[in-house]
């Protein structure tokens, strides 16, 4: 399917959202539950898969539907399509704090591999696969697993990523050492290894896991600050484990119902 050519603008600092012009007849593809607003004149359309196999019959749209289900996605995704006789807008909102990266295929070689919900939407035509790695220590204490997402074409892909955002361009031979979580996307001639801490006494008690990614150029990786899981296992650990609620820094909230402050207020039952 030819790659339709869109123009785009990101908006936001930490919130981001990015704003597609669509000319008449072109379209866009966004992941399900990434659509901010649209101008009346798009055409909503969900379809199996990432929409660019829709050639291929009935089996070729459960093929596509199944490497994204294989990769933690939702079986569908959302095609707007510009049905009106000028240009229109369609936007698309980040899930959490980040930055969007637009990446433009044909300068990145027709390939980028990502981490699976880095995703967010694309011009119509970009292709949706699966990546598998090729090394089984990579499958098993890589963070992201034997599959990480494959987007192929000539056009542009938005992907998302958490907290601030830093890209390395590696020299052949060139090593990075990187939290196996903060590793955004990279370019397939990147070569994946995963790395040992080297201690015990590091691995159990230095917080950063007992393992890192070892990325070796030539290539361009993308790093962020903050990945999701990060940022979930902090809200899961400041989270009430009881129920209820919990004001932390208040003296009412913290005695009360029954607490100390409860004790004093109710008097003494002898």
């Amino acid at each position: 399917m030819a790659m339709d050519v869109v123009d785009f603008e990101i908006k936001g600092s930490e919130m981001q959202f990015v704003e597609v012009e669509l000319d008449p007849g072109e379209a866009a593809v966004g992941e399900a539950g990434s659509m901010m607003f649209m101008d009346a004149g798009i055409q909503m359309d969900t379809v199996f898969g990432d929409g660019s196999a829709q050639q291929g019959g009935f089996l070729g749209k459960l093929l596509g539907a199944g490497k994204r289900l294989i990769t933690g996605e939702s079986l569908f995704t959302t095609v707007y399509t510009n049905q009106a006789s000028g240009k229109k807008r369609v936007a698309f909102a980040a899930p959490y704090p980040g930055k969007i990266l637009p990446m433009d295929l044909r300068q990145l070689g027709g390939t980028l591999i990502c981490q699976k919900d880095a995703f967010l939407c694309a011009a119509r035509g970009v292709s949706l696969g699966i990546f598998f790695q090729q090394k089984l220590s990579v499958g098993f204490f890589g963070g992201e697993g034997f599959i990480m997402q494959r987007l192929d074409g000539d056009g542009l892909a938005f992907v998302h990523a958490g907290g601030t955002v830093v890209k390395r361009e590696l020299q052949a031979g060139q090593t990075l050492l990187i939290d196996t979580g903060c590793i955004v996307a990279l370019t397939p001639n990147v070569n994946f290894e995963i790395q040992y801490v080297g201690k015990v006494k590091t691995a159990l008690f230095g917080g950063e896991g007992l393992f890192f990614a070892k990325v070796t150029g030539p290539g361009t990786v993308w790093l962020q600050s903050l990945p999701f899981s990060r940022l979930a296992s902090r809200v899961f650990a400041a989270a009430p484990q009881q129920g209820g609620s919990r004001e932390e820094g208040s003296l009412l909230g913290g005695f009360g119902a029954g607490g100390l402050l409860g004790g004093v207020l109710g008097g003494d039952d002898d």
